[in-house]
């Protein structure tokens, strides 16, 4: 079966003088049955071009379903007179949420089965998940569609009835006042931004329920959150740089919200509540972030003091309040760290961890009035452990590891984090693992992966599916370019708007380091972006296409400029703080020097798989597809170019575990195929 040729109608894009001719710009008429058509030929298409993988498929599919333990049960967790837990069954794609009373012989109760929810349907997301203080009630949303557009119900546990039939167009923005008679919750505008707050009162129609707060500003998302200290709602407004935050007496619904520092611009700040204080974290006059506390009765700015003032060398990531405990989480050297300040006796201390590289996360943590913290930890070889820590005895207990079936072996493999050095002078954090019977040749496949953007951090996890490219022979690698936060708020901003060009920079010179030291050699090179990574993988693959094997663009962010100049598609406005505003000239002319649809050459590519949701709310289906259309035409080579459109998804792919394993496999295979492994 021959890949299926789009249609050319050229259009001429025209802004500050440059002429731009967008062929494919068709595309993005999903109403338009030629669209869908051309679509549905190019599903059918990489169905044709990868079935003689069917068979390694399936059994691929098979081994990494092996490692996974499909029937399971999360470490509970204590809140009120409940344990907490989620359970998994064989068999099953979907969570099930459960319940039992801190009495041992306590009965199960099933809160929410996700299975029964996702009967007859392809696709589910439970967005959220929220219990009322009085454990009676259960607020919870579902997306049937992949859009990221939640309905939201609310089902009485005592007797099991769903009571709200469903609020629609609703967000992940939904919390309880104190007497569990009153839901806040956020809604979208036709952008898909979250943008309005309303208040809804049990038992009368949502229709009538009043909106508490419209956001009008198109850069800015409303959210709606809960202290740990459970006396305060905060709705916070935010942009990808600046923040406002209002308060409400969550024992007074139908109280104002008051506001403790009007939106400054590029100042940011995030509250959490401790008796008498707000304590904040700020990055005002603080690069890298710093705490400082405020009286409850007067928290404007002009009484903020500091309480852990900013340093150089070490970004606070977020801090979380406890009655007698702050905890910090921060980020130095590249890897993040767990600090505990007493707010009863005074001093801190900083929690240990055994491995050179690794990663934490603060896990859930319902209780205010309580010693113990739970925190998960992995690395690329330690599976994900769940722990409960003593803030005074400084002492842990392992309340669960999550089991890697089919004789894994930590002691098998290797690990190590090196730097790569770029034209610069920056020394690019790799990390990396791979068998330890690898030799250092040359000769090795390479998967790396990469992302740079929003100061997000692509963190050293654990992933079971990882071993199975390691037993085949792979080393795998994390490059963590510029655009991400893994080196602290400087690496966001030196990988940003008019210094976006670094990102890419920083991905060729990890995989030119893997070159010269013999990990590996050029065209033996495997790597993966998603989203925003996605726009990395691109670029990088315009620049030098000679470096890789095979790529893999999942629901990429490719044609930059058309998207940043449309702001009618959702993120575009809130992202001019990230990309910068194309009506600036210099800032037009920037992106247009780096957009991987607007740079493809008339060149050799490598073998290429790029994967788009038609109902991505995100990354609109349209990039994946014009730019596969454009590369079909323009490349001089005869690799494959596969486009995995998913009918029925988004941006986050398949919902159910199983199915999100089967793309796994797709992925996997076909980079086994490029690299001619077949078993």
């Amino acid at each position: 079966m021959n890949p299926p040729v789009a249609k050319k109608i050229p259009r001429d894009v025209s802004a500050h003088g440059i002429e731009r001719v967008d062929d494919y710009y068709w595309l993005r008429d999903r109403d338009d049955p030629a669209v869908i058509a051309y679509l549905e030929r190019e599903r059918d298409y990489t169905r044709s071009a990868t079935g003689h993988n069917a068979a390694f498929r399936e059994r691929l599919y098979e081994e990494l379903v092996g490692r996974i333990k499909e029937t399971d049960v999360s470490a509970p967790v204590g809140w009120g007179d409940y344990l907490y837990y989620v359970r998994t069954e064989e068999g099953k794609q979907y969570s099930i949420h459960c319940r039992r009373r801190r009495d041992l012989d306590a009965e199960e109760e099933i809160i929410l089965d996700e299975n029964e929810l996702a009967a007859d349907r392809d696709f589910l997301k439970v967005g959220v998940f929220r219990l009322s203080l009085d454990h009676k009630m259960l607020a919870y949303s579902t997306d049937t569609k992949g859009a990221e557009t939640f309905t939201l119900y609310v089902k009485n546990l005592e007797t099991g009835e769903v009571v709200e039939e469903g609020i629609p167009n609703t967000y992940y923005g939904v919390e309880w006042s104190n007497d569990s008679l009153v839901l806040f919750y956020n809604t979208l505008d036709e952008a898909k931004r979250p943008c309005k707050l309303y208040r809804h009162r049990l038992g009368e129609p949502h229709e009538k329920d009043e909106m508490v707060y419209h956001e009008e500003d198109d850069a800015f998302f409303l959210d709606i959150s809960r202290t740990k200290s459970r006396r305060f709602l905060l709705m916070r407004l935010g942009s990808n740089t600046t923040t406002e935050v209002h308060y409400l007496e969550a024992d007074d619904p139908d109280g104002p919200l008051r506001l403790i520092h009007p939106r400054q611009h590029e100042m940011e700040y995030y509250v959490t509540h401790n008796g008498n204080w707000f304590y904040i974290l700020t990055n005002d006059a603080a690069r890298n972030f710093k705490v400082v506390r405020a009286p409850v009765t007067d928290p404007g700015k002009s009484h903020w003091r500091d309480f852990i003032p900013a340093r150089k060398n070490v970004k606070v990531d977020d801090v979380e309040c406890f009655a007698n405990h702050l905890v910090v989480y921060e980020r130095s050297g590249g890897l993040k760290k767990i600090r505990v300040l007493d707010l009863v006796n005074g001093g801190s201390h900083e929690v240990e961890f055994p491995e050179p590289v690794y990663t934490v996360w603060s896990d859930e943590n319902p209780e205010f009035d309580t010693n113990s913290l739970r925190f998960s930890y992995t690395s690329m070889v330690t599976p994900r452990s769940v722990i409960e820590y003593d803030m005074n005895t400084r002492t842990r207990e392992l309340k669960k590891q999550y089991e890697v079936l089919g004789g894994y072996d930590p002691e098998d493999l290797q690990m190590e984090r090196v730097f790569a050095v770029t034209r610069d002078g920056t020394r690019v954090p790799i990390s990396l693992v791979y068998h330890k019977s690898v030799k250092r040749d040359g000769t090795n496949p390479v998967f790396m992966s990469g992302y740079g953007a929003y100061g997000s951090s692509v963190e050293p996890y654990f992933l079971s599916t990882r071993l199975s490219l390691l037993e085949r022979g792979f080393v795998c690698a994390i490059a963590h370019v510029r655009g991400g936060g893994e080196m602290g708020r400087q690496w966001y901003e030196e990988g940003k708007l008019l210094k976006k060009a670094n990102t890419f920079a920083d991905f060729i010179a990890c995989a030119e380091y893997l070159v010269r030291k013999k990990y590996t050699s050029a065209g033996n090179i495997a790597i993966y972006g998603g989203s925003a990574g996605g726009l990395l993988a691109g670029a990088v693959t315009n620049a030098r296409p000679e470096l890789f094997r095979c790529v893999i663009a999942g629901v990429p962010f490719l044609d930059v400029v058309t998207t940043m100049m449309d702001e009618t598609i959702p993120l575009t406005v809130i992202e001019y703080e990230e990309w910068g505003n194309p009506e600036s000239k210099k800032f037009y002319e920037y992106m247009l020097s780096y957009s991987p649809y607007d740079n493809i050459d008339r060149q050799d590519y490598p073998h290429m798989l790029v994967t788009g949701g038609l109902n991505d709310p995100r990354v609109q289906y349209w990039e994946p597809a014009k730019w596969v259309a454009k590369l079909r035409t323009m490349k001089t080579d005869d690799n494959a170019l596969l486009l995995r459109m998913k009918m029925d998804e988004g941006h986050g792919g398949a919902s159910g575990r199983y199915d999100h394993l089967r793309d796994i496999a797709f992925e996997y295979v076909f980079i086994l195929d490029c690299f001619n492994i077949s078993e």
